[in-house]
């Protein structure tokens, strides 16, 4: 097998596994919270690794962050906003930004779904390599 050729093959393998992933992720998390996974995404974004950090976000840098388009990620926040899990509000400053703050229905419904979701990596994932100690 050539250098191209692997590299394809890896690329595949990538694909196929996050594709596996992402399907069960979005089942579950449908069946069991009634999230969609972007909008699971959103709110894990929203609440941060350390814990509910509340504070507000502006769209487009939670956009960037998970490689949603602003309409689409717009859309994501709107299905959000209609059940109470988030708000958005007008940046004072600069009337063109947006920002997104995470509800406390918010925050209770992501420390449930967030279960669901570490369940299923942990179901599909295989854990990374400790790091070689000097």
């Amino acid at each position: 097998m050539n250098a191209e050729t692997g590299l394809v093959e890896r690329w595949r393998s990538l694909a196929t596994c996050y594709n596996e992933v992402a399907c069960h992720l979005d089942r579950e998390l449908q069946a069991k919270h009634g999230l969609s996974m972007s909008e699971y995404e959103a709110l894990d974004r929203l609440v941060g690794s350390d814990g509910p950090a509340c504070e507000q976000r502006r769209m487009q840098d939670l956009a960037a962050e998970m490689y949603l388009s602003q309409s689409a990620l717009s859309r994501t926040v709107a299905r959000l906003e209609k059940h109470g899990l988030v708000t958005r509000g007008l940046c004072e400053s600069d009337r063109r930004g947006v920002f997104v703050n995470v509800t406390e229905a918010g925050l209770q419904l992501h420390t449930e779904a967030r279960e669901t979701h570490l369940a299923i990596l942990a179901e599909h994932l295989t854990p990374a390599p400790a790091p070689a100690t000097a």
